[in-house]
């Protein structure tokens, strides 16, 4: 197997890759909340996630990883406040928790297919594993950790003393922080709910040793954890947002049961922005990948886009940078599949072909350092020869893009007149009169073209 490096958010650093049990790398990544679509941001994740796991496969390691998919448990603030994201939504579209579970996973694995993100070896539903958790809460409750309220089963902070180590915060910065409406039967307004009592009316419930209720958001992740890779596992996923609570509160009620660390090294993807600022359904600048695609955008540009930012750096969103990426993923696959049918190399030219796919290589298990990767091979691809494809085919298993595969040949003819705005519009976009260019962005889209941006040429699209 060979080396790989990763930034582990615990120790601020980049550590070596020790498998526990090597060949085998276990790693468990936070799945999504089946109540809405998943939007691009969410799926900037995943890609991140696809990419280690297919570092960790073309390295020569086997993977058992896991993601689990909650469907119960997971309130409409990331702590304990407010109510079950599943049933708002049930209640909201008028159906079933488990409907509504059902439908957003569908689309939710679809979208993975269409950005060629692998799956997990196991998917696990939080509804599938209640059992687990209770029982990982009871366990927790007899050594002193959890203590019952009228409301809840909260987790003690203060009998565990290392928590906020992750995000480096100490319980007095988590008391200080906390809101002041508290529940006055908690012994410190931080302590997180480990299980909630269900409410007469409350659709999904099950039978406890505290009551009817269902378990906390926090405690689904470390229970099938548990279940699935054991005590003590090599890696574990999920976006930057998770540090502060589910990530922290994870790592407090999952060590206090064990007594020993249990996950070797936590890595985290960054936000994406959108124009600069948050995603927001007030602003209008939540997309699915089912909008890119209504607007003319491959899935697979859009990993591409993902790709050319390192997943520990905020990513920008923006139409002109998707532009600019479906453009180059085209290009990208052009030349190589124009390699395919180039002579062999001399061995002079195959040594350096050799030597640009190590550099790529050795990028990718540089702490998943893909932006570099590619510019390295879009160096391969000045040499063209029989040989940079063979290697760039080899390759897609590392970056999951379809480089063999020929990009889709524009067959249907685009009128004159479509032609000339498209000209005039690139005219004033080099000249930087902003306010015509999307003027003649408008009048394309109105007559069903999309066009596609970089900075030095454009291309037409019909949508």
């Amino acid at each position: 197997m060979d080396k790989i490096f990763l930034y582990n958010t615990l120790s601020r650093k980049k550590e070596i890759l020790e498998p526990i049990a090597p060949p085998t790398v276990t790693m468990y990544s936070c799945g999504p909340t089946v109540y809405n679509y998943a939007h691009i941001g969410n799926l900037r994740t995943y890609v991140f996630m696809d990419e280690l796991r297919r570092a960790l496969k073309f390295a020569g390691y086997t993977t058992k990883s896991v993601m689990n998919i909650t469907d119960v448990g997971h309130l409409t603030s990331d702590a304990d406040d407010g109510e079950d994201k599943m049933q708002a939504a049930a209640k909201k579209q008028n159906k079933t928790p488990e409907e509504i579970a059902a439908y957003y996973s569908e689309i939710f694995f679809k979208d993975l297919a269409r950005l060629h993100i692998l799956l997990p070896e196991i998917t696990a539903k939080a509804t599938d594993n209640i059992s687990e958790m209770i029982e990982f809460v009871k366990t927790l409750c007899d050594m002193g950790y959890g203590y019952e309220t009228d409301d809840a089963v909260y987790f003690d902070i203060s009998k565990f003393a290392e928590y906020g180590k992750l995000s480096r915060c100490n319980i007095e910065d988590a008391l200080a922080g906390a809101r002041v409406a508290v529940n006055a039967q908690k012994r410190h307004p931080a302590d997180f709910a480990l299980w909630k009592k269900a409410e007469k009316n409350h659709i999904m419930q099950w039978q406890s040793p505290w009551g009817m209720g269902y378990p906390g958001w926090h405690i689904e992740c470390s229970a099938m954890g548990k279940k699935f890779l054991g005590e003590r596992f090599d890696i574990h996923t999920g976006g930057v947002d998770h540090i502060p609570i589910h990530h922290e509160n994870e790592i407090a009620q999952s060590e206090a049961l064990e007594g020993h660390k249990v996950v070797n090294m936590w890595v985290h993807g960054e936000f994406m922005l959108v124009d600069g600022g948050k995603m927001s359904k007030s602003l209008g600048n939540v997309y699915t990948i089912d909008d890119l695609i209504a607007r003319g955008y491959s899935p697979l540009a859009f990993r591409y886009f993902c790709m050319n930012t390192h997943y520990r750096n905020k990513l920008n969103f923006t139409f002109d940078g998707l532009n600019g990426a479906q453009v180059a993923y085209d290009r990208l696959r052009a030349a190589v599949c124009a390699c395919k049918n180039a002579p062999k190399a001399d061995d002079d030219t195959r040594e350096k072909v050799i030597a640009k796919r190590n550099k790529l290589v050795e990028a990718v298990y540089d702490d998943l350092n893909y932006p570099l990767a590619l510019g390295e091979l879009w160096t391969m691809l000045k040499t063209p020869c029989r040989e940079v494809y063979d290697e760039a085919e080899k390759l897609d298993a590392l970056l999951g893009l379809s480089l063999h595969v020929e990009p889709e040949v524009q067959v249907e003819q685009i009128p004159d007149d479509v032609k000339a705005i498209a000209e005039t519009r690139f005219a004033a976009r080099q000249n930087k009169d902003w306010a015509t260019s999307d003027a003649l962005r408008a009048k394309l889209d109105e007559l069903g073209y999309a066009v596609l941006d970089s900075k030095t040429d454009y291309e037409l699209k019909k949508k």
